[in-house]
């Protein structure tokens, strides 16, 4: 089963969700996931913020998951150089042994071209980072996500699940 996860955050709380599915392109769900975080330490100022990490790890001992793939909304790494990204630290925690794809949908000064993803025309495109995958294999697999529109159909209902879950 592979993972999309999402964190919103609600002052000093936070929920995580998660949707499994299966085939790349599929349109729903297989199953869905949600956790109440009650305590999150505040961001620091001027420091690469990994409030989500710990809310994530929550979510899959919770709910006792074992993901052979974790796609995020944001970064593995922030540059080409691999300068480590929520995903880089995610990938680290699940042992390096579970691919962990970032997509974003702005850029970063240090991410050329050869990071972005067209899901359709005449919109900017999704910005992929990836550790344990291939760049190219995580693009192909992104463009072929359900959903006519910039953001995939499941990367969409994760972040739904997150916000009203309470």
């Amino acid at each position: 089963m592979k993972l999309i996860v999402a964190v919103h955050f609600d002052g000093a709380q936070a929920n995580a969700a998660a949707v499994a599915f299966e085939a790349w392109d599929a349109a729903e769900a297989e199953k869905t996931y949600v956790s109440r975080i009650a305590h999150v330490e505040k961001a620091v100022r001027g420091e690469l913020d990994l409030r989500e990490l710990p809310c994530v790890m929550q979510l899959l001992r919770e709910h006792n998951l074992e993901p052979e793939l974790v796609l995020i909304d944001g970064f593995v790494h922030l540059d080409a150089d691999d300068t480590p990204g929520l995903g880089q630290h995610l990938y680290h925690a699940l042992g390096g042994s579970v691919p962990v794809v970032g997509v974003s949908k702005k850029s970063l000064p240090g991410l050329s071209s050869q990071f972005e993803v067209m899901r359709e025309e005449e919109t900017p495109p999704l910005v992929v980072t990836c550790a344990g995958l291939d760049i190219g294999a995580a693009k192909v697999r992104l463009r072929s996500m359900h959903g006519r529109k910039r953001v995939p159909t499941l990367m969409k209902l994760a972040a739904r699940l997150a916000k009203n879950a309470d």
